[in-house]
């Protein structure tokens, strides 16, 4: 008796109706939830006159943009399916994931729509979020302006596949990772959800989502967990540290979930204590590593925020370990630490040669199970 994705996410929206949920930082522009709801269920009914069907996908070809959280909650709605690309890739290689994830549709920017010319034969269709829209492209007020009394009623079974991310795992090319509307309600669930929350998220909160949607670091612990605990998302097209600090100050932003670079950034340069940054309470760094000196540089300038680390891959929804400093009732917790396994998951290390379990302390492969994981690799989803 799985939820949709879309009716977890949506779950308290009446709760939180006139709350601030998406802020676009570039032009202040703010949408409520009772609004990104509602355009939503118009995406979903707009994509079903394009001819979208349930099961069948969408490509977002997008920077971060409030479009991304209306198509990929759209889509969801309709049953469809959402594979990510990054906007930076090359034609080739965009070609090659539309075609082997069968896309239908792409949603992106005009500046990229001459990246998809290999793509734009008869059947597939481009909407572009900005500009003029070019020939052979359409404009993405056909999504948003639809007529949400259209949009079918679809039953979605929590098996169903909702997002393909593709990832190059260990070996090889990129390839889709099949997650299921099971797999991310589970993996939100683990992080925002209960008594005591391992993320301690909540309606008063400003998330700032600067790293890109189109990983399922951002999309899942920034996006659809902010969705979920009706907090505010700030969204950043892409990382400028100016910017980023005028927006911390402008918009009290108190999460701010970044990446080693981006750390490394802030530590080491004097531009940082320009600014009021002191409604930032929680700092959380994920996609790699993070070394001592540098978590030690971050806590001096933000001293009154936690900060920690979590663990996580694609194809675990993604989030397999989070830093107990988060929780509600948080625990104290060693640096360079990435925590604790999520609840409702089990995590095992194993001799790489016998396959034997480990006891503590001992290197070995991490073996995770769980709710969250993806249904399985699929290089189309035929």
């Amino acid at each position: 008796d799985h939820l949709s994705l879309h009716a977890y996410c949506f779950e308290r929206v009446a709760e939180f109706a006139e709350r601030p949920c998406l802020i676009d930082g570039a032009t202040d522009k703010t949408y409520n939830f009772a609004e990104v709801e509602l355009i939503s269920r118009k995406v979903a009914a707009g994509l079903a006159k394009l001819g979208l069907q349930k099961g069948q996908v969408v490509m977002l070809l997008l920077q971060n943009c409030i479009e991304f959280a209306f198509v990929f909650m759209g889509a969801s709605i309709l049953g469809a399916v959402v594979t990510t690309a990054n906007p930076f890739y090359k034609p080739h290689e965009i070609a090659k994931q539309a075609k082997a994830a069968g896309a239908r549709i792409i949603v992106t920017q005009a500046a990229y729509v001459d990246k998809l010319a290999d793509l734009q034969s008869d059947d597939m269709i481009v909407i572009a979020i900005d500009g003029a829209p070019k020939e052979g492209c359409q404009h993405i007020s056909i999504l948003t302006e639809a007529d949400e009394t259209q949009c079918p009623s679809v039953e979605i079974h929590p098996d169903d596949v909702v997002a393909l991310p593709y990832s190059s795992g260990t070996t090889g090319l990129p390839k889709g990772v099949m997650l299921t509307h099971k797999s991310l309600v589970s993996s939100v669930a683990q992080q925002v959800d209960g008594e005591n929350p391992n993320l301690y998220f909540h309606s008063e909160d400003v998330i700032l989502c600067v790293l890109p949607l189109f990983h399922i670091y951002s999309l899942n612990s920034v996006l659809l967990c902010a969705l979920r605990a009706g907090a505010a998302t700030l969204i950043m097209q892409k990382f400028n540290l100016t910017t980023l600090l005028e927006l911390i100050q402008r918009y009290k932003v108190t999460v701010a979930p970044i990446v080693p670079p981006i750390v490394l950034e802030i530590s080491k340069n004097p531009i940082v204590s320009q600014y009021d940054v002191s409604s930032v309470r929680i700092i959380m760094s994920g996609a790699a590593p993070l070394g001592k000196e540098l978590e030690d540089a971050l806590r001096e300038r933000f001293p009154k925020a936690i900060f920690g680390q979590g663990y996580g891959m694609t194809e675990a929804g993604p989030v397999l370990a989070m830093n107990l400093a988060f929780a509600k009732e948080p625990f104290p917790v060693k640096s360079g630490s990435c925590g604790t396994v999520v609840r409702n998951a089990l995590i095992k290390i194993l001799d790489t040669e016998t396959g034997e379990s480990l006891p503590h302390n001992q290197a070995g492969e991490i073996c995770i199970r769980g709710p969250e994981i993806m249904k399985g690799m699929a290089f189309s989803l035929n």
